[in-house]
């Protein structure tokens, strides 16, 4: 990994660099979401199980890169910190999409009952990851802690349990949008696809999501260089520049299946991409060897995990109770959201 060498670049260099990587990722992130619908059209899949295995892994690509970077380089707190604090921001991300793009309240367009059981899977795993970084490691294999196998696990199982859920609800809800309703806005965008097939959508998904791994290990290196040359913490940096950087793909992909009509992908995209990153804290404690990343968490990683679960609590709560009422522009649940995170990220502050 070249993530040094961003170090010694000038200042004004890294940022060029940031904001050229950004443009990328933006671009290629939104195309992504729209080959995901394509895809998930022409193979008849759900959106909820697209938005959470396909789309979620596609754009969790950033932090894959920059955890394994991150931990190859001794910095355990870095790549905890950045995957917790991931999940707050991009969960926030929802309420910042729902203000700008959505005309009422976002949750009110997802009348889908698997995107709770994907937020109460997120919530499991949260709460996983929560238990494990204050009771510490205690068993370990070859270098390789106990807790981060239990959270990959939980993730894959989240993923299977998500599949057979889909298409097979148990209840449905009522007073559901007419004119706004997803599958319609989302069929007339397919239009524009119907004479691809099913091998070109793929390999255009595939290229979007390479194009997103360079952009990705580019914006999080200069990313890392710009906080080391501002003088921030480890902690801080992970869970906020770190977290909003590599959560743009997620910014992106989550505008454009709004833009198409996708609202349950959108929402299921933030929740499956969330919960595939708690569980990389297996991934980053393979690439670190300075011992069991678990042990090297710190307090501002404990305090971003407990907000990634309130903000993913109160969006259930606006799941569930499905109310179109709007504050600012943005549904009430958005706006408590977006209340929370930056109260988080001030109390982020004065914790690092």
């Amino acid at each position: 990994m070249l993530l040094f060498s961003f170090q010694y670049l000038p200042l004004t260099v890294n940022l060029g660099i940031f904001a050229a990587s950004a443009v990328v990722i933006w671009l290629a992130g939104f195309r992504l979401s729209i080959y995901a619908d394509a895809i998930a059209e022409r193979k008849q899949l759900g959106r909820a199980f697209v938005g959470t295995l396909l789309l979620g892994v596609a754009t969790s690509l950033p932090e894959i890169v920059t955890s394994i970077t991150a931990a190859t380089l001794g910095n355990a707190t870095l790549a905890a910190s950045n995957l917790m604090g991931g999940v707050a921001t991009q969960v926030a991300v929802l309420a910042v999409v729902d203000w700008a793009f959505v005309r009422g309240a976002l949750t009110f367009f997802s009348p889908k009952p698997v995107l709770l059981l994907s937020g109460v899977l997120l919530m499991i795993q949260i709460s996983l990851a929560s238990a494990a970084m204050t009771a510490g490691e205690f068993f370990s294999l070859l270098g390789i802690g106990l807790w981060p196998v239990i959270l990959l696990g939980t993730y894959v199982v989240s993923v299977f349990m998500l599949y057979r859920y889909e298409g097979r609800d148990r209840w449905a809800a009522v007073d559901i949008p007419d004119a706004a309703y997803e599958e319609t806005v989302s069929q007339i965008d397919q239009t524009r696809y119907q004479n691809f097939t099913l091998a070109q959508l793929v390999l255009r998904f595939l290229f979007s999501a390479g194009l997103i791994i360079i952009a990705g290990w580019a914006v999080s290196t200069s990313a890392d260089a710009l906080a080391e040359q501002t003088g921030l913490g480890s902690g801080f940096v992970g869970a906020t520049i770190l977290a909003v950087a590599t959560s743009l793909p997620e910014i992106s992909t989550t505008l454009g299946a709004v833009r198409v009509g996708a609202y349950t992908m959108a929402i299921a995209n933030i929740f499956g991409t969330n919960t595939l990153e708690v569980g990389l804290l297996f991934v980053a404690d393979v690439a670190y060897r300075g011992g069991l990343i678990i042990d090297q968490v710190d307090r501002a990683t404990q305090f971003v995990a407990a907000l990634g679960a309130l903000v993913t609590g109160i969006y259930l709560w606006g799941l569930l109770e499905r109310r179109n009422k709007t504050i600012l522009g943005m549904g009430v649940d958005s706006a408590f959201v977006l209340a929370a995170w930056l109260v988080g990220m001030i109390g982020l502050h004065f914790l690092t």
